[in-house]
């Protein structure tokens, strides 16, 4: 079910987005694993019609926050409001409360609007004037940022950044998608309406199936061993939490069930390993200074943890 649910997703979303098929499965492995989505990016990329396609390929609710310095944590969450005629406070829903929240430009808000999102993007719940509102399954937040532009943005906390199942980088097109872009929107941009191709209970359905997919227990014990070697390194400063670890795990199983495996290979680990932990190492003042960037660590790490092999 999973890889014909999964092809009928991306199909959809390739008639708005062109090529990037790598990209569209990272997003749906974010989706099987019911994990958050950091999309980083210059500019014009399509980092937001990505979101918005993927949206509506899913048949989910959905709603956009566009993330400004004076947005406030209640235009995210939602406010308990007194109604003059009833003579009661009545709870008015934020946009987060929702089953799929683009939140654009997440890194223009300030760190008590960013911090918002904590509660909902871990514990799938918003708890407003100490009473708990369950968000609907399944929950998905997309979140875009542009890495270039320093003035006016406030980066994002670890704690944030942490709950963030993938990043992912779009990259520009190739010379010939960019002339297919240019063919395909030659007499119009509008980007076209897409319809659902999936719904929230296939999702959910799909979502358990992931979860049932084999991990052999030396691939997991080398899942385990990559994420400690972060910690271990004399470059990075902060490396992955457990909760990395357990990201890592989950994306790979995803990773296999979109391509039509019900097992788990130790390359399946090594593919996920840059978009699962990149974004969650700190590296050292030492190496920053030498210019290392956290991808090239995670591609040294990965590559000095021996890979389990068949007996």
């Amino acid at each position: 079910m999973i890889e014909n649910a999964s092809r009928k997703i991306r199909e959809n979303v390739q008639k708005v987005i062109v090529g990037k098929d790598d990209v569209i499965n990272l997003a749906l492995v974010g989706v099987l694993c019911e994990g958050h989505i950091l999309l980083e990016d210059v500019p014009g990329i399509g980092k937001t019609t990505l979101a918005r396609a993927l949206a509506a390929s899913l048949g989910c609710t959905f709603k956009r926050i566009q993330f400004t310095p004076d947005l406030l944590p209640s235009d995210v969450t939602g406010i308990n409001w007194f109604n003059q005629k009833s003579q009661e406070f009545e709870f008015r829903p934020g946009p987060v409360i929702t089953q799929v929240v683009l939140a654009d430009e997440i890194n223009r808000a300030t760190p008590r609007t960013q911090s918002s999102l904590l509660e909902a993007m871990q514990e799938q719940q918003v708890t407003i004037d100490g009473v708990t509102h369950p968000l609907p399954r399944p929950f998905l937040v997309l979140a875009t940022q542009n890495p270039v532009e320093l003035e006016g943005t406030f980066p994002l906390p670890e704690a944030q950044i942490d709950r963030f199942l993938l990043r992912i980088v779009i990259g520009y097109p190739s010379e010939g998608e960019e002339n297919a872009i240019l063919d395909r929107y030659r007499v119009s941009s509008q980007i076209p309406e897409l319809l659902p191709v999936t719904t929230p209970s296939e999702i959910i359905q799909m979502q358990d199936e992931r979860s049932k997919v084999r991990v052999e227990e030396s691939v997991r014990d080398y899942v385990v061993r990559v994420a400690r070697a972060t910690r271990e390194h004399n470059e990075v400063q902060l490396g992955a939490s457990p909760r990395a670890t357990m990201a890592l795990y989950h994306s790979a199983q995803a990773w296999a069930a979109i391509h039509g495996r019900d097992f788990v290979l130790p390359d399946d680990i090594k593919l996920m390993a840059p978009h699962v932990l990149t974004h969650r190492l700190m590296v050292s003042p030492q190496a920053q200074l030498r210019g290392r960037q956290p991808s090239q660590l995670v591609a040294d790490i990965v590559d000095s943890v021996s890979v389990p092999v068949e007996n």
